[in-house]
């Protein structure tokens, strides 16, 4: 009887053991969609680019043609956004994630008006689709990929014929 008795309970344990983990990795889950979101209103939207300062881990890359490594690299990336870009707004249309890996479906709108990547003012608007995948590791975020259609923007800022 004793046996039997030690057993359920040590299944017990165990079942309850499973469910606390599973409840903590879904709360990392939420906070990073929380913080990833976050940051990325702040950093386009506000125009504080500085918060990638905190954001982002001294390791981060960004998997770009060239490669991006590095936080003052990365904001720099950014910041062509912000200071090329008027009437800015970054809309995440959609976003999930799964352990430390998060996907956001996003909406980048904006009036070309300041120097962008080299690219001087055009004044054409833009409305552009795409999505990214990031990773997050203790709370920092150390990649992203960024997928969206760079033919559809050129010809929208009127550097391509339609």
């Amino acid at each position: 009887m004793m046996k039997k008795i030690l057993l359920v309970l040590a299944v017990s344990l165990s079942l309850f053991a499973c469910k606390s983990e599973a409840e903590k990795n879904e709360k990392t889950v939420q906070n990073n969609i929380k913080f990833y979101s976050k940051v990325w209103d702040v950093a386009i939207n506000e125009g504080k680019i500085e918060v990638l300062d905190t954001a982002y881990a001294p390791n981060i890359v960004l998997h770009t043609d060239p490669e991006i490594k590095g936080v003052a690299n990365a904001k720099a990336y950014y910041a062509n956004y912000v200071t090329g870009f008027s009437n800015r707004e970054f809309i995440v249309k959609e976003i999930f994630a799964q352990g430390n890996k998060l996907t956001k479906y996003w909406q980048f709108k904006g009036t070309h008006t300041g120097d962008f990547f080299g690219i001087p003012a055009t004044g054409k608007k833009v409305d552009v689709i795409g999505c990214t995948i990031a990773t997050i590791v203790n709370g920092k975020i150390t990649e992203e990929r960024d997928f969206f259609d760079n033919l559809e923007f050129l010809k929208q800022l009127g550097l391509m014929p339609r």
